[in-house]
């Protein structure tokens, strides 16, 4: 290798604790990978500490999202963990999502106690990811049985699921505040009904909408044409007329 082209290896350390983790310090985890680091001869070049439980995502951790947003600036090659747990605890299919997002900025993973949870190795990686993926999988397809198992023991027990039905009572009361000619914004507020359930039975009974008034064009039209001073128009003068009225001179 020519000199001047080699480039140490730049590493990230992520250390976590939880908040329940009384009496816990991440110093004794960040101790042992900085010691890791200089046995390779990797660089540390930013250190990500934090106090927070594991099970949440990067938008309630700041130091996980931090890292995030270093890994897409390309700012180290390698992540740096004491453990799977301590980096996601949110179940498979979020870890194996974390994971596909460090490769996708080209950064690699490496788990200080669990050496075959490294993803330095391009065979070894694309093998772990595919596995972890497929594992994952089967967590959904769990969670989904489960969830599927529930709703069917909720119907057997007699429980009605999913939003109640609009019943005859609720269409009488309805057509009943209907027939007062408020709107339906108004009918809504008034019966509890939400405003999507009264207009879609309000159509269904054959009800419209009710068209406001403009009261200010409404007006303008009763009220009769003068021109600037306020006499009648010449068309309401001859218009007087032709129907036998005989109006003073001087008004003309």
């Amino acid at each position: 290798m020519q000199k001047g082209r080699f480039r140490a290896m730049r590493v990230a350390i992520y250390a976590r604790v939880s908040t329940e983790d009384k009496g816990q310090d991440p110093e004794n985890q960040v101790l042992q990978l900085r010691g890791w680091c200089e046995r390779m001869g990797f660089q540390v070049v930013r250190e990500y500490v934090e106090h927070e439980n594991g099970g949440k995502g990067a938008e309630y951790r700041k130091q996980l999202a931090a890292m995030f947003a270093g890994a897409a600036r390309r700012e180290f090659d390698l992540l740096l963990v004491w453990s799977l747990d301590r980096f996601s605890r949110e179940g498979m299919a979020a870890t194996i999502g974390h994971l596909q997002r460090l490769n996708g900025h080209g950064v690699r993973f490496h788990s200080f106690t669990e050496e075959h949870l490294s993803t330095e190795n391009e065979l070894v990686r694309n093998i772990l990811l595919a596995t972890l993926a497929s594992l994952a999988k089967l967590e959904r397809d769990k969670i989904s049985q489960r969830t599927k198992a529930g709703l069917e023991r909720a119907r057997a027990r007699g429980k009605v699921l999913g939003r109640p039905k609009f019943s005859d009572g609720d269409r009488a009361k309805l057509r009943k505040a209907l027939d007062t000619g408020e709107s339906w914004h108004a009918v809504s507020q008034k019966t509890r009904i939400p405003y999507a359930t009264v207009k879609k039975h309000a159509r269904a009974m054959g009800y419209e909408p009710r068209q406001p008034l403009n009261k200010g064009k409404e007006a303008a039209a009763q009220k009769p044409k003068t021109n600037f001073s306020g006499l009648p128009t010449l068309q309401e003068v001859l218009a007087r007329r032709q129907a036998g009225q005989h109006d003073d001179p001087k008004s003309c």
